[in-house]
């Protein structure tokens, strides 16, 4: 099948090299030059722009940062609705909000184009180990075709429902697993401050009912003061910002997800917008003195 990826990142890389190994023929697009060089042995064609790489895809994935990203790639100049061939589908991997999704969505199919949203859960470690957690939205029929593709890049794939599910979905899994982030730091923290050894109560905490995958990777990550980003703090910082703003539009009270975004924005404006999520750890013992 001819494939299009546009969104080449720590995330998007691994993902379409998956693809191409699993015997796909890429068709690729990337501001940056440098991009493309992990590409340079497999089957794969470089494109001067989105909407080239639509002529020769029959499906198309994006993952990009935020909504005017996928925006600007399917209908600014050069975009993907330029060059869409009859059929295409195209699906959005990214994180964006569900309201944002709608509108591509509808917009793309005003022009004859399927779109379904899927974006994704397990970081870089699972882009690269192709486990990836993969929440969709839009119809089934698109659904149907891409889901052999989806099962190349994840070990779990749901069609969630309407167009705009998925990233429902995804707020979801942002706000659980930022919430326990936040708390497995605050307990290794508090350990920490009681004058105990924090790693011996995380083992103690791993055998009870307060176990979590987070406490077990993150947890781990935290009292190794490794924050090398997997998933950078100012990308959690804008899925908590859709969380809350989908939480205004809707009237819903949503107090430790606000927390939680307090932490992040504060882990952003002191300088750690680059470093993992889990680096909120570093900000609660700068914060404890």
């Amino acid at each position: 099948m001819n494939v299009g990826f546009i969104g080449l990142g720590l995330m998007g890389r691994p993902m379409a090299l998956h693809l191409a190994r699993a015997g796909h023929a890429l068709h690729l697009w990337a501001r940056r030059q440098a991009s493309f060089e992990p590409f340079a042995d497999v089957d794969a064609t470089l494109h001067a722009s989105p909407a080239e790489v639509a002529k020769q895809a029959d499906i198309v994935f994006t993952m990009v940062a935020d909504a005017p990203d996928v925006e600007q790639i399917c209908f600014g100049p050069g975009g993907l609705a330029e060059g869409a061939r009859a059929g295409l589908i195209v699906a959005d991997m990214s994180t964006i909000a569900p309201a944002a999704a709608r509108d591509i969505g509808a917009r793309l199919a005003q022009r004859g184009i399927g779109f379904l949203d899927a974006p994704v859960s397990g970081g870089e470690k699972g882009a690269i180990e192709a486990t990836l957690t993969i929440m969709v939205g839009g119809n089934d029929e698109p659904f149907a075709r891409i889901r052999p593709l989806f099962e190349v890049m994840g070990k779990s794939v749901t069609h969630i429902g309407a167009s705009g599910a998925g990233q429902v979905a995804k707020a979801c899994n942002q706000i659980l697993t930022g919430v326990t982030v936040a708390a497995v730091a605050e307990a290794l923290n508090f350990a920490r401050k009681s004058g105990v050894d924090a790693a011996k109560v995380r083992e103690a905490l791993l055998g009870g009912s307060a176990y979590s995958r987070i406490l077990e990777f993150h947890g781990s990550r935290m009292l190794a003061g490794n924050f090398a980003p997997g998933f950078k703090a100012w990308m959690h910082q804008k899925d908590l910002r859709i969380v809350m703003e989908e939480a205004h539009r809707l009237g819903l009270a949503l107090p430790n997800s606000a927390a939680t975004a307090q932490l992040l924005n504060a882990m952003v404006g002191s300088g750690m917008g680059e470093e993992d999520s889990v680096a909120v750890y570093k900000l609660l013992e700068r914060l404890s003195g």
